[in-house]
């Protein structure tokens, strides 16, 4: 995991809390804080796309006007 170097201002109090916190769980705070950020991000950052979404490309620029054309039959039971 490749990591970036920022620097964050925290409120004393905040400061102190992490601190304390870093200390009873035996963690750097840096690492502390790298956690708080990843929760935050992923319940309000954008939703990520699955890998697979656009991984294929036909090469075809006309599939979304033959659509009904390159589906017929495609379901029908006979």
């Amino acid at each position: 995991m490749a990591l970036q170097k920022t620097t964050v201002y925290l409120t004393t109090d905040d400061y102190r809390r992490l601190k304390v916190m870093a200390k009873q769980q035996n963690r750097p705070t840096a690492e502390l804080v790298r956690e708080a950020v990843t929760e935050y991000a992923r319940a309000h950052g954008p939703a990520t796309l699955p890998s697979s979404v656009g991984a294929g490309h036909s090469g075809r620029g006309d599939i979304s006007e033959r659509v009904d054309e390159l589906l017929q039959g495609l379901g029908s039971v006979e």
